[in-house]
């Protein structure tokens, strides 16, 4: 899996931390959007998936390795 995060982009809506609480978090500071896990397990990759449709603003890019 490719994942990409444009942190410029993102609005700290946390979307993405509600989908993939394991692969992203917030920055304490702003709210955007903080890669824990620049590579996920294949496990998580469904969750990535999603994070990255319902972001709001589009700061998640997900391809899937398949």
């Amino acid at each position: 899996m490719e994942l990409r995060v444009d942190r410029e982009r993102c609005i700290g809506a946390g979307m993405c931390v509600l989908t993939a609480p394991g692969v992203f978090d917030q920055d304490a500071e702003d709210g955007r959007v903080v890669p824990l896990d620049p590579a996920p397990a294949p496990e998580r990759e469904r969750a990535v998936l999603d994070a990255a449709q319902v972001c709001p603003s589009g700061a998640i890019t997900a391809v899937s390795g398949d």
